[in-house]
């Protein structure tokens, strides 16, 4: 895992897996970003920082998890990921945004505004 991406507590990015997923992205009360990850993806790596901030600024509305697609291929597939980094944002256990690749934070801010009112 990234040292980015480290941490516990409120704003950490925590890791998901396909055994786990169900409970803490589908059934989570609030809404949360994932990012279909992989540890050979360098723009995966270079939004890791980025989403380490959104998940502290937003703590009080957004959970951010990530998911290496390499380890869990299962719940990969069943979205239909086939290029890292995938973010994807569920509410009510149901995708509701969905963008492919690294982002600027604040063009990221912007692409997540819908998804988070």
């Amino acid at each position: 895992m990234a040292m980015a991406e480290t941490g516990t507590g409120a704003g950490a990015v925590s890791e998901v897996t396909d055994a786990d997923f169900a409970r803490e992205v589908l059934a989570a009360g609030r809404p949360v970003l994932v990012k279909f990850t992989a540890d050979w993806c360098p723009p995966c790596r270079q939004i890791a920082p980025v989403l380490a901030e959104i998940a502290r600024e937003e703590a009080d509305r957004l959970k951010v998890v990530r998911l290496d697609v390499d380890r869990n291929p299962l719940t990969a597939q069943r979205y239909g990921v086939l290029s890292m980094p995938t973010l994807m944002v569920f509410r009510d256990g149901e995708p509701v945004h969905s963008s492919v690749g690294a982002r600027a934070k604040r063009r990221l801010l912007e692409d997540l505004a819908g998804a988070l009112d």
